[in-house]
């Protein structure tokens, strides 16, 4: 299996359906009262693409995306439509926190919060686009002196960032996604359309 850097088609993208999903336990005891365990520490986003298929086009499109995928076997970017930004539409070097410089470390992981103070959810981005990434140390952008690897999201600094220096960055991201089935269902529904209901992508957890 390997991971393909290409994103999938973005028109079809945007019409799709799906958001994160995570797995909890829940026993309930005899009393009523229940206890609850977060199997997972970090959630895993599944999508429908079926839905963003509106034309033969979409979906000769689609197909041809599948079959270079080999199905289930290769990983690749999904854009999801909703979620792919460290902020707004333009991101800044402020929008998110990534850690604080204690003099001798250069390794920082990409990050997007979530929530506010009570108990914020805090998600590693693995996949930021190249090109789109800001970084800030104590609040003023670095022009130079660090790179970010589009691979991983970890951003390398020449020189460790000074003790206690707070490190903010703004990107944009893609998610890295599988099929999750090693078949289509294909509907031609008329002369110019084809639908394909279920075309489930599930997240790729590094």
């Amino acid at each position: 299996m390997a991971f393909h850097a290409v994103r999938f088609p973005l028109d079809v993208a945007l019409g799709s359906r799906g958001g994160p999903e995570r797995r909890t336990d829940v026993v309930t005891l005899a009393s009523g009262r229940e206890q609850r365990n977060g199997r997972w520490q970090h959630s895993r986003r599944r999508y429908n693409a079926g839905y963003g298929v509106k034309s033969r086009a979409d979906m000769a499109d689609v197909l041809a995306f599948f079959e270079e995928r080999r199905g289930r076997l290769h990983g690749f970017l999904w854009r999801d439509g909703l979620d792919y930004s460290s902020g707004g539409p333009v991101p800044t070097a402020l929008d998110q926190p990534i850690g604080t410089g204690n003099g001798s470390r250069t390794g920082f992981q990409l990050t997007k919060r979530y929530g506010a103070s009570f108990d914020p959810y805090f998600r590693p981005i693995t996949r930021p686009v190249a090109g789109s990434v800001k970084v800030a140390v104590a609040g003023v952008e670095q022009v130079s002196g660090w790179s970010v690897d589009v691979a991983t999201g970890v951003v390398g600094f020449t020189v460790p960032p000074a003790n206690g220096a707070a490190l903010t960055a703004g990107f944009l991201f893609d998610v890295p996604v599988r099929f999750d089935t090693d078949r289509l269902d294909v509907e031609l529904s008329s002369f110019d359309g084809a639908e394909a209901p279920s075309i489930p992508l599930v997240e790729i957890i590094p």
